[in-house]
């Protein structure tokens, strides 16, 4: 992965603020590091007081100006619990992440197939129920589903790829990952794909959005029913 320039001026603020109790700073995902896909990063440090986060606080609104998204800071008395804990947010950072500098946090360490199906299971049955109550909210006005497809791309993207790790196939982009999915859930090809290449920044037409509802919401469906039955091979 490529790190950006904003992303090194982000480990020279945090090695002014934590000095030597910063243990590890991580680029994640595939975030272009732009306002509308702000790039995400993992910060682990030794220990976090009170005045750490006030000082991170006065510094947010440059690192968001810079095209980064607000680090995801941890101790490191509490990462390994943390990736216990949130085997889904944690996976994805594991499988999809370069360090920057200092060591890496996940080195020993993996995440379980069954936490892993488990939390998809969750992930997919909210987001399955974000469709159906978000749709009655549209009241039927074409731009508001779009509005609701477009709100709903990132996560579905998260969801997709973390079933594909689920295959064994940790590191596929998205449009592989959902071609992968489809064929193990038995879906119609190109169901999950099509939703997965819109861009998250804007939102499909009205008309887009209607068409491409009532397959998207089966999709969820028919996905969310094959983790529910997925078994380790």
């Amino acid at each position: 992965m490529h790190i950006s320039d904003a992303v090194r001026a982000l480990d020279r603020d945090l090695q002014s603020m934590f000095g030597r109790r910063l243990r590890s700073l991580v680029a994640y995902g595939d975030a272009g590091g732009t306002h509308e896909s702000p790039a995400p990063t993992l910060v682990v440090v030794d220990s976090l007081t009170a005045g750490d986060l006030r000082t991170c606080a006065g510094k947010v609104a440059s690192w968001h100006d810079l095209g980064l998204a607000t680090p995801l800071v941890l101790g490191a008395y509490e990462f390994s619990g943390s990736l216990e804990a949130f085997p889904y947010e944690f996976g994805a950072i594991l499988a999809d992440h370069t360090v920057v500098s200092g060591e890496n946090p996940f080195e020993g360490l993996h995440i379980g197939p069954a936490d892993l199906r488990h939390a998809c299971e969750i992930q997919a049955r909210s987001h399955l129920l974000h469709l159906r109550q978000g749709y009655l909210e549209t009241r039927g006005r074409g731009d508001a589903l779009a509005d609701l497809i477009a709100r709903s791309v990132p996560p579905f993207v998260a969801l997709v790829k973390s079933v594909a790790r689920l295959q064994g196939s940790p590191s596929l982009d998205k449009s592989a990952a959902a071609a992968l999915v489809e064929r193990a859930a038995g879906l119609q090809a190109g169901s999950l794909g099509e939703i997965v290449k819109l861009p998250s920044a804007a939102s499909p037409s009205s008309e887009d959005a209607r068409r491409l509802f009532p397959g998207y919401l089966d999709a969820v469906e028919r996905l969310t029913s094959y983790i529910d039955r997925w078994t380790a091979p």
